[in-house]
């Protein structure tokens, strides 16, 4: 069946059930041996089983299509009443085409949705490559040597492993991007063998609370002579035709001190480590390792010190002040840890940052949701739809479920509403996990929630932060906190987290900065591994805020590795001042290209909205700031 338009062709197989797409000059063909398929279980079953098969043309007042029905199928050797249709389309207006999977009948049969397939992408050139978004983003050659692996979240859109809900394929500049325009249960499936000479990406879905009961949409765009940097603008685009995202100039009009963020310097340093027994991260054979305190006094003494040194603008990120410790009995978290001094001497620190022209912000946390808790209470913790809840102990607290979301915002509003009647001032707040951990999905009657309600109630928790002049943050970035968050804890490329040394699947580049640099600050990791590999060039080439001091909460974790160069303060200042004063002149600016300079990976370029330009030297680590 073949569908034409004024901007393409759509043809289906009606024998395999694949589609093809003719735009821009182009013929694009999904993989030849994908077939339709899902899991019941563990059992895979594809569409060519359905007992009863229609196909249709559509044509409505803003596109044409194919509608294919689909139902009458054998699981487990039952007949189910299962049926759903896809709806294949092309939009007049734009050429795109959305390919949507819509359920009709079912019972909770689907575990897990593999459409639409893999576009055919076999030819080992170094000029075909694909784009994945697992944190800052890759770019894979067809001809790369390091085969893949499994993405970080298993690929899940709005996690560590997909910061942003798309991905893209480009061959001698022709290209396609495929947005997920219902992303809360989607994942990128990625396969790249060693050497290439394929590359195959698409998207898998599964079930909101054990059903697939809503659309899943994908919308791809077909360009000819383009290269990354137009898709991620295609994307950039698409997220603000939709109001899904705002500018720091924007959120600096609702909340005045994203202002004396830009520039600043990032300290992370901590009061108080109690690592319970059942904690994983628990070491019987060194109790030291296990508990440690610092005063507030002390830490108000270094902020005292950072002044002296020179440094103007800083953010001061504390972790560990409540009493619990760090990772302990959230959300009940308070009061200020009594053995450091308790309100009186943080609300002295909170005095000390004020009066020093430094802004102060807290660590905190509103998923992890520990059974010692004092409030605990199963009824509120996450449960699955098989009656069960989640649990682990790994954190410094022990015992742990997760709090349904739809409670986080009623904590977070008791507990920074005390902190206030302490006289805290705080100018920032990270909340742990939220833009780097999946959304939760709970099934207790009582508070039912979906990932997509999940998502939201999240966000709720950024804005009552906002609406309190408190700038909210987390731990990574991620598409659904784009309105409301305005720093994060890091958006790093996925080697900066690794063993130094470990083989990449791609060639890291800044995919997600292409779409939201001046959207959200990011703080960069300054290590120094060698004379030539240097993190500060990255942050340079991001156009982000430094890290003056990263104290990691845990060893190995958040790429707190040892073996990296001793600097001296000095030097750690000094380096920090000239990545702030990049930021300070390019935070806002949208980042509007990166290039590799002659085709060298090593040799990269980023050019921004004001016309600065970066240019770093991986290799000879090197680097050059020019301005307009």
């Amino acid at each position: 069946m073949k569908i034409e338009s004024t901007k393409g062709v759509l043809s289906l197989d009606e024998a395999t059930l694949c589609f093809n797409v003719e735009a821009e000059g182009e013929s694009w063909s999904w993989e030849k041996d994908y077939r339709p398929c899902f899991l019941a279980g563990e059992e895979k079953v594809f569409f060519s089983d359905a007992a009863s098969i229609r196909h249709e043309a559509v044509k409505n007042g803003i596109g044409k299509g194919i509608r294919s029905s689909y139902s009458g199928f054998i699981i487990a050797g039952e007949k189910k009443e299962l049926a759903f249709e896809t709806y294949a389309w092309i939009e007049e207006c734009t050429g795109d085409v959305f390919f949507e999977w819509v359920p009709i009948k079912e019972s909770g049969e689907i575990t897990k949705l593999f459409w639409p397939g893999p576009m055919a992408f076999e030819e080992k050139r170094e000029d075909w490559y694909t784009l994945v978004n697992e944190r800052q983003g890759y770019l894979i050659p067809n001809t790369w040597e390091v085969p893949s692996r499994p993405l970080h979240f298993k690929g899940q859109f709005c996690t560590a492993g997909g910061y942003m809900s798309w991905f893209s394929q480009i061959r001698e500049g022709k290209g396609y991007i495929a947005i997920a325009l219902t992303p809360w249960n989607g994942f990128t499936e990625l396969e790249h063998p060693a050497g290439g000479p394929y590359t195959h990406v698409s998207v898998s879905w599964e079930p909101s609370l054990g059903k697939m009961d809503y659309r899943r949409i994908m919308r791809y765009s077909f360009r000819k002579d383009c290269d990354y940097n137009t898709m991620c603008k295609i994307y950039r685009n698409y997220m603000f035709e939709n109001d899904l995202a705002a500018t720091l100039k924007e959120k600096a009009a609702r909340i005045p001190s994203v202002d004396r963020l830009v520039g600043a310097s990032f300290v992370h340093k901590g009061i108080k480590t109690s690592v319970n027994p059942k904690s994983e991260f628990f070491d019987p054979a060194a109790p030291e390792k296990n508990n440690s305190l610092t005063p507030f006094a002390v830490r108000e003494k270094e902020m005292e010190e950072f002044h002296e040194f020179g440094v103007e603008k800083l953010y001061f990120h504390l972790d560990g002040w409540a009493e619990p410790g760090y990772d302990n009995k959230h959300p009940d978290y308070l009061p200020a840890c009594e053995e450091a001094g308790g309100w009186e001497k943080m609300k002295s620190l909170s005095d000390t940052m004020q009066r020093l022209g430094y802004l102060f912000g807290i660590h905190d946390q509103y998923r992890d949701y520990y059974k010692d808790a004092p409030s605990f209470d199963e009824d509120y913790a996450v449960r699955l739809t098989d009656g069960s809840i989640p649990e682990h102990a790994r954190w410094a607290g022990g015992p742990q479920s997760y709090l349904c979301a739809t409670q986080a915002p009623y904590y977070v509003r008791r507990n920074f509403t005390e902190i206030k009647n302490h006289g805290i001032h705080l100018d920032g707040a990270y909340l742990d996990v939220f833009t780097c951990n999946e959304g939760d999905e709970c099934d207790n009657p009582r508070h039912r929630m979906s990932r997509k309600e999940c998502y939201e109630n999240r966000k709720k928790c950024f804005d009552f932060l906002i609406s309190r002049n408190i700038l909210p943050s987390s731990e990574e970035a991620s598409d659904w906190a784009m309105k409301s968050l305005v720093f994060c804890h890091y958006a790093p490329y996925s080697f900066m987290l690794q063993t130094p040394g470990t083989e990449q699947i791609g060639v890291s580049l800044p995919l997600f900065n292409l779409v939201y640099h001046d959207c959200v600050i990011e703080p960069w990791m300054m290590e120094k591994l060698n004379d030539t590999d240097d993190y500060m060039l990255y942050a340079l080439l991001n156009g982000g805020a430094p890290y003056l001091v990263r104290d990691g909460a845990y060893p190995n974790i958040d790429g707190a590795f040892d073996g990296y160069i001793h600097l001296t303060p000095e030097e750690t200042v000094k380096r920090c001042k000239i990545v702030s004063g990049l930021h300070e002149k390019v935070a806002k600016e949208e980042m509007v290209s990166h290039e590799f300079v002659n085709g060298d990976y090593k040799v990269q370029r980023t050019t921004f909205a004001d016309g600065t330009r970066v240019t770093v030297d991986l290799c000879k680590g090197t680097y050059e700031i020019e301005t307009k």
